[in-house]
């Protein structure tokens, strides 16, 4: 069975993920391409976190994410590359790009301002992701531009092994 050919063909949108671990008040944020609406009443959207990377080990005690919407211009393009191609565990992401304080402390990135704030409904067990069910708080629309998809990321390596 290759499951690899099934999703072959398929171009999913790109997201970034930003929180703050309310422990330590550290901020996080990686790349996600695992994330879909889930209801239309009452609105869901989950967004699914690598078990590897240091935003999973900060969202997991946070009230909420906020999950940015990437168009296809240059800033988010390196917005995409920053977020997907550095590690949290050796390099502050938000030292690095330009963000404002958002609700419970979240991250808002101000180069990516099509946005959802969510607060964090349940946590699902999904194998090597976490499911992060998402009732939205706050949304912002910002530019209507085409989103940046799976197939159009700039050519990076990942910042942990595994997504």
């Amino acid at each position: 069975m290759d499951t690899d050919d099934f999703v072959a063909r398929f171009d999913y949108p790109m997201f970034v993920v930003t929180t703050t671990d309310p422990v330590t008040g550290e901020r996080a944020g990686c790349l996600v391409g695992f994330a879909t609406q889930t209801s239309i009443d009452p609105f869901r959207f989950l967004v699914c976190l690598s078990r590897r990377n240091r935003t999973f080990r900060a969202a997991q005690e946070a009230k909420v994410l906020a999950v940015h919407v990437l168009g296809r211009d240059e800033e988010q393009r390196e917005l995409a590359t920053l977020f997907g191609a550095e590690t949290g565990d050796e390099v502050d992401k938000f030292t690095r790009c330009s963000w404002r304080t958002g609700p419970e402390g979240v991250p808002l990135l101000t180069g990516a301002p099509r946005r959802l704030i969510g607060r964090v409904l349940e946590r699902v067990d999904l194998g090597d992701h976490v499911g992060f069910l998402l009732d939205p708080v706050d949304v912002a629309i910002g530019a209507d531009t085409a989103p940046l998809t799976f197939r159009s990321l700039p050519d990076m390596e990942p910042g942990h092994e595994g997504g």
